[in-house]
Formats: C-alpha cells, sequence, structure tokens
C-alpha cells in the first residue's frame, strides 16, 4: 500500500507543477510544460546515472521518474488548455 501512495502524489505534483507552468507562461502553455518535462527527464537521468550502485532503494523508482515526467507535463499542459480555452 505505501508504494501506491509514494506514486500517488508524486504523479499529482507533476501534473500540477506542469499545470502551473502552462498558466503563468507567457505565450504557448503547452509548449512550456513540455520544456518543463523534457528538463524533469534529463534530471532524472542525472540521478539514475548518479545514484545506480549506491543502493538506496529500488532501480525502477527513478527510472520511472524519468518515463513519467513527459506524460504528467503533458496532461498538465493539457489540462489547463481544456479548462482555459488557450491554444
Amino acid at each position: 500500500m505505501r508504494g501506491k501512495s509514494i506514486w500517488s502524489y508524486r504523479i499529482a505534483i507533476g501534473i500540477g507543477g506542469a499545470w502551473l507552468t502552462a498558466r503563468i507562461a507567457p505565450a504557448r502553455p503547452m509548449k512550456h510544460a513540455m520544456i518543463l518535462g523534457y528538463v524533469g527527464v534529463v534530471l532524472g537521468l542525472a540521478g539514475v546515472v548518479a545514484t545506480w550502485n549506491l543502493d538506496l532503494g529500488p532501480r525502477w523508482y527513478p527510472i520511472l521518474l524519468v518515463v513519467l515526467a513527459v506524460p504528467q507535463s503533458w496532461i498538465g499542459g493539457k489540462i489547463y488548455e481544456t479548462r482555459s480555452g488557450a491554444r
């Protein structure tokens, strides 16, 4: 049960962060949200490489952070676009 709560908040924060990024973007909100996702991929990959042999926990966790960064950002940007009518 604990694993589900960890991912629930990570996903909610990822989507919320992308929504906020799109909301405060001066123009092209989806582009800004997606850039946030790509930054998440780069930083996540750096984290995977830096901690790979340190035995800090399961290896799938940081890998999943990398995999989910772009989809979460897309969802957050899409929610903003849908609710605001922005394109």
